[in-house]
């Protein structure tokens, strides 16, 4: 089950580099022939980034939310009256 969920979090990853990879080469002049300008060149790799990012960071939460944790835990209210 862990060899699927670390498979499950490797393909947006490596989607993630190569957009960031495409987004690297249209600024320093690098075309891929499928793409028409460097502008839609750098909005694909944009769109892969961000998607790729968002896939991992939502895995993160959901499996942190199933197993309750909190990265800073609640401090207990001061129950002293002033006076």
């Amino acid at each position: 089950m862990r060899i699927i969920a670390l498979l499950v979090l490797l393909i947006p990853g490596i989607l993630a580099v190569f957009g960031i990879k495409i987004m690297r080469d249209s600024l320093f002049a690098e075309y891929y022939p499928i793409f028409f300008n460097p502008g839609l060149q750098f909005f694909a790799g944009l769109i892969l980034f961000v998607g790729g990012t968002l896939f991992i960071g939502g895995f993160i939460v959901y499996r942190d939310r199933k197993n309750k944790y909190n990265a800073i835990p609640e401090q207990p209210e001061d129950t002293r009256k002033d006076g």
